[in-house]
């Protein structure tokens, strides 16, 4: 297939995707349109499309009006449960033919497709709720952050726990001063979505029930491999997703980057493998340097560990009675002790040298700032979702809008970059968003294929 490659840079800073018309502002569509309703087209409904779809039409204002895949066995069984929506194969055609019927649009594509859909979506005024990490690259985010302030669009990053009891606590405590200034932040995922295997040669038939062209959207045009690349494990390559660090570490990244008010770093080291080309690093340990805050100390670190002998043993991370850490975590690091945040649905644990001490909430219950201790997946699930939902018709305000989404994005995406140039430190300008290390900056954008 030859293929038409487009700057990224230079189509996201044009807003040359579509000509558009709508021009109503986002909150007043479900009064204007749809008598207090919103209706939502869904855009990937692979595992997490589905459970996307199914938290956001379980509001009962939603009505689902488009559904998008490009693999037909993922809409046909939700034919039965949303009879009503029109099904499509391409994002461009179903926002080109349903752009007046819909009021919100829910990406939950593979990595590469947040940006091209979402911006899509902006260009035609419609508040957009997207999966994380928001993009592929650190160009679109700042992007997508300027086209839906430009707009004054509703918008929503999915990071559900964002949202959840147990981390919303955890930032409550920190921002207390309850282990006082933060030094430091570890965190980790076991998870490997990494490979040091080759680039696979050869072809495979494309099953008649995917249209490989359309899954490729802009990424560069590559032949189709039986369960290499769809439908899971795309997180593995560089063309399509982030690594871990761009899948779990978002989540975990999340409550810590929001509670210390941080920024974007000044400094980025990934010690891992030398690159393939191919695949990402099967373990990770990054490490950011960021600007101080209120809440840390003035110089301020945070290590990153996956793969699958995360985290590296550590004192600073050496649990009361030799307990062993949680699969997945954060470690805040303080003047005045440490609390260790579980993923997930744990509370957060206050350790003052050695010893565990008991949380004492009376003055959040007071304050009215935290309720009492509540888990129930079912319950907390939803809340983010229906979040995005209630703010879209103007009930409510989203708490990871793209203009918060996109600074935790460009800090793990520095960290993915980082993973091109093992063992060396990179230097981040934040203002003219480029490196002191001219050959990293290359990673920052690239090229989308016409499809």
């Amino acid at each position: 297939m030859s293929q038409k490659l487009i700057n990224r840079r230079d189509l996201l800073k044009s807003g040359a995707t579509v000509a558009v018309a709508s021009m109503l502002p986002s909150w007043a569509w479900a009064s204007t349109n749809n008598n207090g309703r919103l209706r939502t087209a869904h855009v990937g409904l692979g595992g997490m499309g589905k459970a996307d779809l199914k938290a956001i039409s379980s509001h009962e204002k939603v009505d689902v009006v488009a559904l998008c895949d490009v693999d037909s066995k993922m809409l046909e069984p939700l034919k039965k449960d949303f009879p009503k929506a029109k099904l499509y194969s391409d994002y461009r055609v179903m926002m080109k033919e349903m752009a007046d019927g819909i009021d919100a649009v829910v990406v939950s594509t593979p990595d590469h497709t947040h940006a091209p859909a979402s911006m899509l979506a902006m260009d035609y005024d419609k508040p957009v709720y997207c999966q994380k990490p928001l993009t592929h690259h650190v160009s679109e985010a700042r992007a997508m952050n300027k086209k839906a302030a430009e707009k004054n669009l509703v918008t929503q990053m999915g990071i559900q726990v964002h949202s959840f009891y147990d981390y919303k606590l955890a930032t409550l405590l920190i921002q207390s001063g309850i282990i006082g200034k933060v030094k430091e932040v570890r965190a980790w995922s076991p998870k490997n979505w990494g490979t040091d295997a080759p680039q696979p040669q050869g072809s495979d038939p494309v099953p008649e029930n995917l249209d490989w062209n359309l899954w490729l959207g802009t990424a560069a045009d590559r032949p189709y491999k039986e369960g290499l690349y769809h439908p899971g494990n795309w997180r593995k390559v560089l063309d399509f997703g982030c690594g871990t660090l761009g899948d779990m570490g978002v989540h975990i990244f999340d409550t810590p980057y929001n509670a210390l008010a941080l920024d974007v770093p000044k400094t980025i080291k990934n010690e891992c493998r030398k690159p393939t080309g191919f695949g990402f690093p099967e373990e990770n340990t990054v490490t950011y340097e960021f600007p101080g805050t209120e809440y840390t100390t003035d110089k301020f670190k945070w290590v990153w560990y996956d793969g699958v002998n995360a985290p590296k043993k550590s004192k600073e991370l050496k649990l009361p009675n030799n307990e062993e850490l949680p699969d997945q975590g954060a470690m805040f690091i303080g003047e005045k002790g440490n609390l260790l945040l579980p993923h997930f649905m744990q509370l957060p644990k206050h350790i003052v040298k050695g010893k565990y001490q008991e949380l004492d909430l009376s003055e959040l219950k007071k304050s009215g700032k935290i309720g009492e201790v509540f888990r129930d997946y079912e319950v907390e699930g939803k809340r983010h979702y229906h979040q995005f939902v209630d703010a879209c018709l103007g009930k409510d305000e989203c708490s990871a809008p793209f203009s918060y989404a996109s600074r935790l994005t460009e800090t793990i995406l520095l960290g993915v970059i980082a993973g091109r140039f093992p063992n060396k430190t990179l230097h981040w300008d934040s203002a003219s968003a480029r490196f002191e290390e001219d050959e990293a900056n290359q990673y920052l954008d690239g090229s989308y294929r016409a499809f």
